[in-house]
């Protein structure tokens, strides 16, 4: 069983046996909040949403805690960092379907050396111009699964309320005294775009 973290909560990748994690994978999840009016009756006096609700997630690779720039930026246009060792497998553009809607591998073991800290964040594409919120969401969730194994070993569900929010900070894997560690975050912001949320980190 894999363990459920707690906002803020740290935990060290490794394995049982208490060697090192060498690849992950990163699963993000949503579902969009069901909503009276959504049925039958919802879809013939009018009630179907104007728009599936867009959520995508990026990943900023960080050497000395921050992000030096669009080079170490994978997302739905740029799906595998230059060094090979972050991939993201595609963007889902209505968070339908059970399990992950996005995914993301990451070899630690073949990482640079001048990454120290990789943050995953979730925004929802054109939220102003749509009028989405987070709040709008249910059942999101981050979990870290060992890729050789496929093992889920820590997952962290957000459970806050998100009302008027348009991006999130899931969590980040960051490396501490020679050890990979997760920090589960869950901070939600009002960014509307992945550069305004890359501006946070720079």
């Amino acid at each position: 069983m894999a363990v459920n973290l707690q906002k803020g909560q740290r935990v060290d990748l490794t394995k049982s046996d208490g060697s090192a994690l060498r690849r992950v994978m990163v699963g993000l999840g949503w579902d969009e909040a069901k909503k009276a009016g959504n049925g039958l009756l919802g879809g013939i006096f009018g009630g179907k949403k104007e728009h599936d609700i867009d959520c995508d997630a990026t990943v900023f690779l960080c050497s000395g805690g921050k992000l030096k720039g669009r080079d170490d930026i994978v997302y739905f246009g740029n799906l595998e960092h230059m060094s090979g060792c972050v991939k993201h497998m595609g963007d889902n553009l209505t968070g339908e379907g059970e399990g992950d809607d996005e995914q993301i591998f990451v070899d630690l073991s073949r990482l640079p050396a001048q990454y120290d800290k990789i943050i995953f964040v979730v925004n929802i594409y054109k939220a102003r111009e749509r009028s989405q919120h987070f709040g709008m969401i249910q059942n999101a969730f981050i979990r870290i699964a060992d890729d050789d194994t496929h093992k889920e070993l820590f997952r962290y569900n957000l459970s806050e309320n998100y009302d008027g929010l348009t991006a999130m900070v899931f969590g980040e894997i960051y490396l501490r005294s020679g050890q990979w560690r997760f920090n589960a975050i869950g901070q939600a912001t009002k960014d509307n775009s992945i550069e305004e949320l890359a501006r946070r980190f720079m």
